[in-house]
């Protein structure tokens, strides 16, 4: 069985955002820990994950058939889209890839979460507004397979609008919620619009990487407190969760400089405030 904190509800998965850093020898996994091992410790430890690696490729079938194998019931992934299709051909002419990626990924069976759309900031060179942008991303979510469960992560803050969050609502597309320097607080968002556009929510704890990286180059502690930032989060997703949706919150490395301590100072916060 999955390992989950008592004072987290029973429809809030929270955990990492990948399990394979090196970094977290000592102060997560035991010290002598393979990295062939590392997926397995981290599942006695937290009930979901979401896949970094699927952005940079489409996994192959054998290692995905191994998450699973090494996964307890109950154990979730969440995966990235890969890159190819978010970043390089940003919709146009990816069906193949977007295919294979879905069969593969498939492999994980009832353990496969929600897959991410992440798309990078978009310069005005390639998108002078949003509207070009929605022109690709109507026929493309339109067309999503109803057997998956898809969010989907935008970083121009200025494309952040009721009609954007409609389209997403129209097609049962999660929007993405993400602590990012740059990115509105959760707070503001939430007093003009309704955050849940899907059957399920979705947060990611992004935070700052340039900052962060000017401090440390190693992520085996916690070198910024979050805790006023996570508070303000917390009394949001409870508003979400207390409704009964199903919500997953991820934590990066680069959001306070160890993604499992951030995971941990969540679970601690959640239950004081």
């Amino acid at each position: 069985m999955v390992k989950k904190s008592m004072s987290i509800p029973a429809n809030l998965l929270v955990g990492t955002s990948s399990w394979s850093s090196s970094d977290w020898l000592g102060p997560f996994y035991p010290p002598d820990l393979k990295p062939g091992q590392f997926i397995e410790a981290y599942a006695r430890k937290f009930p979901a994950v979401e896949i970094d690696s699927t952005y940079y490729s489409i996994p192959p079938p054998h290692v995905v058939a191994g998450w699973r194998e090494k996964t307890p019931p109950g154990f979730i992934f969440a995966a990235k889209v890969p890159g190819a299709i978010t970043h390089e051909k940003v919709l146009k002419d990816c069906q193949a890839e977007f295919t294979q990626f879905l069969r593969n990924i498939s492999l994980l069976g009832d353990r496969l979460g929600p897959l991410l759309l992440q798309f990078p900031y978009f310069n005005r060179n390639l998108f002078p507004s949003r509207e070009p942008f929605e022109k690709l991303l109507k026929p493309f979510l339109a067309a999503l397979p109803k057997e998956f469960g898809f969010a989907l992560e935008i970083r121009n803050k200025n494309w952040l609008s009721w009609d954007f969050l409609e389209l997403l609502r129209e097609h049962r597309v999660a929007f993405a919620l993400v602590a990012q320097a740059w990115m509105p607080r959760i707070d503001t968002l939430a007093k003009a619009v309704d955050l849940v556009t899907g059957d399920f929510a979705y947060a990611r704890f992004i935070g700052d990487r340039k900052a962060i990286e000017a401090k440390t180059k190693r992520w085996n502690k916690l070198i910024e407190d979050k805790t006023p930032e996570m508070s303000i989060w917390i009394k949001e997703l409870k508003k979400i969760t207390d409704k009964g949706v199903k919500t997953y919150a991820f934590f990066n490395n680069h959001y306070a400089g160890f993604a499992p301590g951030s995971v941990k100072q969540f679970e601690d916060l959640w239950e004081k405030n």
